[in-house]
This record gives C-alpha cells, structure tokens and sequence, in this order.
C-alpha cells in the first residue's frame, strides 16, 4: 500500500481514537429478513451474480508454471483455469469435447497436456486437442472445433477471475471500480499457497459475509480471542463502487502517533478486509493473506461453503514455520468455528422460523453491512 494512503488512513483512525469514535453511514438502515430466505430472489442470485459476473477462482501465485492447475465447480458450471506455455492462464469446461469426462480435479499440475480419462483424448493447455486415438474412426471430424469451450478470464492484481457463462470479456478494472491499483500494491502476484480450507454452514451465503464487516461484536462475542486485540467498534469505511475496503485498527496502532509520518505501518497494525462483488473477502493481515471465497448451496436459501485460502510472504522451509502457520490457521478457523458461524447459524434457524421480525436492523456504526447488503439488493432489481 502506497505511504500517502497509509498516511490517510492513519490519521483517520487517530482522529476516532482521539474522539473515541468511528466512520459512520448517513442513517440506521433496515433491511427484509427475507433476502436471506426468499427462494426465488435466492435463484436469482445463483444465475444473475455467480454465473454472469466475474468470480474469483484462484491467486496468480497458484498458476506459477504452465500446467499448473486448479478447477472449481462452486457456481454449477464445471471450469478448469491452466497456465499455459505462454504464460497466460486460460479458463475451459472442465469436459472433453467427445463424451463430456473431466479432464482434472482439484488443483495440480499437468506435465504436458490434460488427457481424458475415459478415451485418452488430450488437450495442450491453449485447449487445442491434441491427439485422440484411432483417428481413422473419426474420419471427417474437424479437430479444430473439438477443442475445449474457454470462458472469459482475466488476470490483474495477483487476482484471477472467470466468468462462467456468456462471452463477454471481463474489464476487470471497471468491476473493481478504481480499488485495482491498490490491490495490486501488496503484490500478491509473489505470495506462496499455504492450505485451503473448506467450511459448510448453516447460513445464507450472504449472512457469512456479513460477519466480516462490523467490529461492533468484537468486544462481546470475541472477547476472549481477537477481541483484545482490535479496538471495539471501530472501524474505516470507503466503498468502490460496488466493492469496499474496512479497516479494523489493532490497539498497537495508536503508538504511531509518536513517530514520523513516513515510518507509519499501516497494515502492520490493521486488519484490511476488502470485499470484491460479489463473493469474495479479502483479509490483509500483517504477515499473511485470508481468501474467502463464499457460495451459496446449489438448493437451500440457508445453505452455504465457503474455502478458505491462506496465503504467505515466503514458502516454508522448515519444521518451525510449519508449526507458526499452522497455530495461526487453526486461530483463525477455531475462532470463526467456535464464535462466528454458530451465532449465524442460530440467527439463519430464527429467520427460516418466521417468527421474528421482518427486518434487521444495521446501526450507524456498521457501514460497510450496510453498503454491502444494499449493493446486493440492488444487483437483482
């Protein structure tokens, strides 16, 4: 992040510690329990933001070399993303184009080429075919058109996308709205994959990433964990269009306050969570990287999995970085396991009931839910 933002944002953070305050939206907002349990807006949802806007499938780090893979089934459209000889990454139906097989599973990588487990056809990584066996039973067929079906993709700011249906190019720096360029600041491009991990629960996609963006239950229901850590209900709005970035200060930050302005570490001590439209938050940390990336289930409105993905500074190279970035995995899962979900979870039981209120209720202090859930609204109106 660049030393004249991070001067911004710090001088933002100690004006609300001397005023014992926080950014603040214009008004209390109130918002239909019935977004996270109407099926039919829940289908709209699933075609309209998971399959025709561009999704985060993967970093640039986990593409290092041609061949090297991941694939993703989370929006109901199979897709492979490879890194082809050219560099380029490229995204295809993760099918071969004869009897619809798939070629990979999870992630990995390809030594030459992606062959069909079913016939033994194979691919190159541009998703030419390149060989199928017994070709004199193919007579007539034009190999050209047998290559696989690519999806739109793009790669900017270590970040990659797909869109899974339509062939509409992805402009990805309108879709981020002017946040690209700081992104690209903390060169992720040269980060390190750490471990993946999946997480299902009983909440609407959109209550999970609702947990993400208020301090406000720091002091209560993390009391004992993380609570001591950050300042209680305080924290930085600044909206990107339909994207945003919230800041929760630790306390270490008031200590800058000491030093010269050139010598501030913003993102030492903070926590950065950007959420990218529409699924996706991003957690800076101070020495690693969180990817969330949040979906719905394919058939319950309170359904939802998500995967976490830890991502480091440098690879590991002995047994005691290993035991660091495991205790601060397990923290971190134990604490969203533990506190987090269970809460959301019993408050996803109380709106499926229909017994509460029809509305929530988002406080002045909370404004990044607040944007977040009236851009998500908006989308399908």
């Amino acid at each position: 992040m660049r030393q004249e933002t991070q001067i911004q944002l710090t001088k933002r953070v100690l004006a609300h510690i001397a005023a014992q305050g926080t950014d603040h939206s214009a008004a209390v907002t109130h918002h239909p329990v019935s977004l996270y349990t109407c099926p039919e807006r829940f289908a709209a949802e699933r075609q309209t933001l998971f399959r025709n806007e561009p999704i985060v499938v993967a970093m640039s780090c986990d593409l290092r070399r041609p061949g090297d893979y991941v694939t993703d089934d989370n929006t109901g459209v199979p897709l492979l993303i490879v890194r082809g000889e050219d560099g380029r990454a490229r995204a295809f139906i993760n099918a071969c184009q004869h009897r619809g097989a798939r070629l990979a599973e999870g992630r990995g990588h390809a030594k030459r080429r992606f062959v069909c487990p079913y016939h033994a056809w194979s691919f190159a990584f541009d998703g030419r075919l390149a060989k199928l066996p017994h070709e004199e039973g193919f007579s007539g067929l034009d190999p050209d058109a047998c290559g696989l079906q690519e999806r739109p993709l793009a790669e900017k700011y270590g970040i990659i996308w797909v869109r899974p249906e339509g062939d509409a190019a992805i402009d990805i720096d309108d879709h981020l709205e002017g946040l690209g360029p700081e992104l690209g600041e903390f060169n992720w491009a040269d980060y390190h994959h750490y471990e993946t991990r999946r997480i299902d629960v009983k909440m609407n996609w959109k209550l999970v990433i609702d947990t993400f963006l208020e301090p406000y239950h720091f002091a209560t229901l993390h009391r004992t964990t993380v609570g001591p850590i950050f300042l209680p209900n305080m924290c930085l709005f600044d909206a990107f269009g339909r994207n945003l970035r919230e800041t929760f200060p630790r306390r270490t930050i008031a200590a800058l306050a000491e030093q010269p302005e050139d010598q501030w570490d913003f993102v030492y001590h903070t926590a950065l969570v950007y959420v990218l439209f529409p699924n996706t938050v991003v957690v800076m940390q101070a020495d690693h990287l969180e990817i969330w990336r949040i979906f719905p289930s394919a058939d319950a409105v309170d359904q939802s999995h998500m995967y976490l993905e830890f991502y480091i500074p440098e690879p590991v190279t002995n047994d005691k970085a290993r035991a660091h970035w495991d205790a601060n995995m397990d923290i971190l899962v134990r604490t969203v396991l533990e506190e987090d979900f269970p809460t959301g979870e019993g408050a996803q039981a109380g709106f499926m009931s229909g017994s509460g209120r029809s509305h929530i209720v988002f406080g002045r202090n909370e404004p990044a839910l607040a944007h977040f859930e009236t851009v998500m609204a908006a989308a399908l109106d």
